[in-house]
């Protein structure tokens, strides 16, 4: 049996063991499912990064963008936070 300690903010450290089991890592999802016995279901949420693709398309430049032309409007950006 491998057990944990539920801390006093409600976190649980994953023992190393069922991490592996699962193959989950820093920033993973995980996914929850109650039971009607009582138990709860843990799985992970992993998805292929091939389920990532298009996923920002909507967000597409009119034309490609020079890092010179980035470098210019992180500059300005900063400017203008500095201003305020």
């Amino acid at each position: 049996m491998i057990v944990s300690k539920l801390t006093a903010k409600g976190q649980v450290t994953i023992p190393k063991k069922v991490r592996e089991f699962l193959n989950i890592d820093v920033s993973d999802r995980i996914e929850f499912t109650l039971l009607e016995d009582g138990k709860v279901l843990m799985t992970s949420q992993q998805k292929p990064a091939q389920a990532l693709f298009g996923m920002l398309g909507h967000r597409k430049p009119e034309r490609p963008v020079s890092v010179e032309e980035m470098e210019a409007a992180i500059q300005d950006r900063r400017k203008k936070r500095v201003a305020k």
